[in-house]
């Protein structure tokens, strides 16, 4: 089949159609990191989303009228190339430029998600024809989070924004029953949050009412996640010098504390404490 050099993409997804310019109209985007900070940490955790924090992010895993979990709204948006996305690099860091960027069709060749090619009527071009139970929505077990934790001299504040989140295929190889884990590809927290803000989600397993959105999931950071990596002069995630699963456990606890330990020193908690005993 000869394809034209400019293939048009179209995704059959039975979902609420996601508009530019209604998203941009309805949310300019999350507060991004503030400029001139005085002091900045990075942080990369993991979120595995069969834990029930998470579930948020996972459920429905196929999607259902205007229902669509967090996988299946960015395959939409990188499908209708409303967003962009980005090459995970061998060192497991993002680079958001223009030559880091992957393709939608890149993305389901190299992880195998099958599609139909199909001729339009009247058109020399050729679209791309995906099922809704082809998304590997259900296999998407888990996400890469990018958080940014700093302080703001310029308003005192102390704050954390997401920067870059990453879907990861569990997959089982062959003869093998053990999943491995696939990252597929990072993606711009800014470019996605207007979207995440009207896509609404189940919070909780008491109110069965969907009345959170994704954006305030991540800002309000409902979500668990555990620590991997840090950025460092070394670039080293944390299980290479973390031999055992005790070692690592106490690496995260202590860079967790670390974070805490910051902010009470930064507001001077000491001293107020002080002061409210001598009262």
């Amino acid at each position: 089949m000869k394809l034209s050099l400019k293939l048009m993409i179209a995704v059959t997804l039975c979902a609420l159609d996601l508009s530019v310019g209604w998203a941009q109209r309805q949310y300019p985007g999350s507060p991004g990191l503030p400029e001139d900070v005085v002091w900045m940490r990075e942080i990369y955790r993991t979120l595995d989303l069969t834990k029930d924090t998470n579930g948020a992010l996972y459920y429905p895993v196929e999607p259902q009228g205007n229902k669509m979990n967090l996988f299946a709204t960015v395959f939409r948006l990188l499908a209708q190339k409303k967003i962009p996305a980005y090459e995970y690099q061998l060192d497991g860091t993002e680079r958001f430029q223009k030559d880091a960027e992957v393709t939608f069709r890149d993305v389901l060749d190299r992880f195998q998600i099958y599609y139909e090619l199909k001729k339009v009527a009247n058109r020399r071009d050729s679209v791309l024809s995906i099922s809704n139970s082809d998304i590997p929505s259900a296999d998407v077990l888990s996400y890469f989070v990018k958080e940014v934790w700093y302080f703001d001299q310029r308003t005192s504040t102390y704050g954390s924004v997401i920067t870059a989140i990453c879907p990861v295929l569990h997959r089982s190889e062959e003869f093998s029953s053990e999943k491995v884990k696939l990252p597929m590809f990072w993606v711009n927290y800014k470019d996605i949050a207007p979207y995440l803000n009207g896509a609404m989600v189940m919070a909780s397993n008491f109110n069965n009412v969907a009345n959170r959105s994704m954006d305030d999931f991540f800002v309000t950071r409902q979500y668990a996640g555990e620590i991997y990596k840090t950025t460092n002069l070394q670039n080293r995630p944390l299980a290479e010098y973390c031999k055992t699963d005790s070692a690592m456990t106490a690496e995260q606890k202590r860079i967790e504390a670390e974070l805490v330990s910051f902010e009470k020193h930064l507001y001077g908690s000491d001293t107020l404490s002080t002061v409210a005993k001598q009262t």
